[in-house]
């Protein structure tokens, strides 16, 4: 078995903030797997670690032995054409794309210099930006469905009173569907181990649904959406991203979205996807600290892990929300709420990092999890390093 790890461009990385302040970008998921999963796959390889910022090193470690290595960009995703050429490299040869490394096959970690570089001058599956998870979410749910499902059997679906359309619709093991329909015509649908999906719940495909999580009853699911491991959803979902332990359990409208990890949206949270004139919608970009055009008509929102909102809540188009927030009060939210904020939009206070992690501690414990020592560090390193976004800070000191 050969041995892969992988590394983060700097600049890229932070130009997928909120959602990489707390992990390396090839840890985001985008159709069914997350990137390093659908590497893995790819190329029958072990995960022997990765070439991140330092403040995530903790959790996420270096290559102990970089001896034989595939080194992978975490922000590209695998192709057949692509797979085949770094299964060619030769120790010391890499690829790269428009002046950035692609893979590189070494000895020597990131510790040489004299490689062999080829230049990559055909079709890339990338992440650049936080919305083009939601954006190629529907076309890497068919590649993965082909990649997790292949040679495998689907477990047949029991209850009498659900209904399906087309074929491509893969059930694992353990789960319960009442009285549903799933409609695969457009795209498939995967359904992971030990799910659940209410009565009167709609589906369409393309659609991916990890392990452990549950459609609420009547749920209305449109394409392009995954729902990652452990989460519960609700209400009316389309073209998003739910990376995973998130609950978006009641009635309310999340579209062309990317929700973090450990996030809780409360009852009746709806969020804008297309401005009034139609225009395309502009987005907050980290490296440049600006807005840019996202080149998007339709475009909602990106919420960083470990951030909530309560009842009602109500998020504008091109909305960027940081890591553990706590997010309050009626009306439509400001487009670009720091991280660590706390209370309504007319004046946001500083989340505490001894009461987040506090109150982190007891979300995690409901689902048998507890937060680790290195996840409190990097906690701790992030809301350092989100000082300068909570403006009402800098005004006070």
């Amino acid at each position: 078995m050969r041995k892969i790890a992988f590394w983060d461009d700097p600049e890229r990385h932070q130009r997928l903030w909120p959602l990489t302040y707390t992990k390396p970008s090839c840890e985001l998921r985008v159709g069914i797997l997350t990137i390093r999963e659908k590497w893995e796959h790819y190329l029958k390889a072990d995960l022997v670690g990765y070439f991140t910022l330092d403040y995530l090193t903790g959790q996420y470690t270096k290559p102990r032995d970089a001896s034989g290595i595939w080194v992978i960009n975490g922000s590209v995703m695998p192709n057949e054409q692509l797979v085949a050429s770094i299964k060619g490299l030769k120790k010391g040869t890499g690829i790269i794309y428009e002046g950035v490394m692609i893979a590189l096959y070494t000895d020597e970690g990131f510790a040489g210099s004299n490689y062999d570089w080829t230049q990559w001058n055909y079709s890339l599956d990338q992440i650049n930006y936080g919305w083009d998870i939601f954006k190629q979410n529907g076309k890497q749910i068919k590649k993965d469905f082909k990649l997790v499902t292949q040679d495998q059997i689907s477990q047949p679906i029991a209850d009498p009173h659900t209904r399906t359309y087309g074929s491509d619709i893969y059930i694992e093991s353990g789960v319960t569907i009442r009285a549903a329909i799933l409609n695969a015509e457009h795209g498939p649908i995967y359904i992971g181990k030990n799910c659940r999906i209410g009565e009167g719940a709609i589906i369409r495909g393309p659609f991916a649904m990890n392990e452990h999580s549950e459609i609420k009853m009547g749920a209305a699911i449109r394409e392009k959406v995954t729902i990652g491991p452990h989460s519960k959803v609700g209400g009316e979902i389309s073209q998003t991203v739910i990376q995973g332990f998130t609950n978006k359990a009641h009635d309310g409208f999340l579209g062309n979205s990317v929700i973090g990890e450990w996030c809780n949206l409360g009852a009746g949270t709806n969020n804008s996807n297309l401005k009034l004139n139609y225009s395309t919608v502009k987005m907050w970009d980290f490296y440049s600290k600006k807005f840019i055009d996202s080149g998007l008509q339709f475009c909602g929102m990106i919420m960083g892990d470990y951030t909530k909102c309560s009842i009602a809540s109500q998020f504008n188009t091109g909305t960027t929300v940081g890591v553990g927030a706590n997010i309050l009060g009626s009306g439509l939210q400001k487009n670009l709420i720091p991280s660590f904020s706390w209370g309504v939009k007319q004046g946001f206070i500083t989340h505490r990092i001894d009461k987040m992690l506090e109150t982190t501690d007891l979300v995690m414990r409901r689902r048998s999890k507890h937060l680790k020592d290195h996840q409190k560090g990097i906690l701790k390193k992030v809301f350092t390093q989100t000082e300068y976004e909570r403006t009402w800070e800098i005004r006070i000191n």
